[in-house]
């Protein structure tokens, strides 16, 4: 039961993340995005993901964990993107 728990959380905030990518890449600016808060959820998934592997406890969840982190990742390179884009624009 907590698998499913879990499963359901990760999955929950996943799909959150194709809809903030594609509103990055729209927006073609890091305004009103915060690194800090993507670096933490990107360590966090590091986290979740070195736990299961050290605690050998790798389910079906374990694939959630890391399609979410490649996700992250792809955010922060996006907002790097957008950021190397405002600096252009405004010089």
């Amino acid at each position: 039961m907590s698998l499913i728990f879990e499963m359901a959380m990760v999955i929950l905030f996943g799909l959150s993340w194709p809809i903030n990518i594609v509103k990055a890449y729209k927006a073609k600016t890091a305004k009103g995005t915060s690194f800090i808060f993507l670096t933490c959820i990107f360590v966090g998934y590091l986290c979740g993901i070195l736990s299961k592997l050290i605690a050998h406890k790798i389910t079906y969840v374990f694939i959630f964990y890391i399609i979410n982190f490649l996700m992250v990742g792809l955010h922060i390179a996006l907002y790097f993107r957008n950021w190397r884009l405002d600096k252009h624009s405004v010089q």
